[in-house]
């Protein structure tokens, strides 16, 4: 599994497309995403502090568009990104994502089962 963060307006948007494709896609070319040892990391450097998110858990093998891992901060860690829409039969969890009355994130308990 993958897994993207995402305010949660955004993937309810995606159910009316049929698809799911993020605010940056355009500039960026590529849905962001991470594993399940990296999504505190993001999500405390991306969104710390933002509530009303939804954690996406992605099946790599549904995904249509090409995945692959990069490491485009030139810190030796590779993260995969999704270069197209992300249709949304490959999601096969969406979890809420909230962070912690600090504002930080840890790592969700519920991914033990996906």
């Amino acid at each position: 599994m993958i897994y993207h963060i995402t305010q949660a307006r955004n993937w309810r948007a995606a159910g009316e497309t049929g698809s799911y494709v993020p605010p940056g896609f355009a500039s960026d070319g590529f849905i962001h995403c991470c594993t399940a040892d990296q999504i505190a990391e993001v999500a405390n450097r991306y969104f710390r502090g933002e509530a009303d998110l939804v954690l996406l858990g992605i099946d790599p093998q549904r995904v249509a568009a090409e995945v692959r891992y990069e490491d485009l901060t030139g810190r030796g860690i590779a993260y995969p990104h999704i270069y197209g829409p992300l249709d949304l039969a490959a999601v096969q969890a969406v979890l809420p994502f909230s962070p912690e009355p600090d504002g930080a994130f840890r790592p969700p308990s519920a991914l033990a089962g996906l």
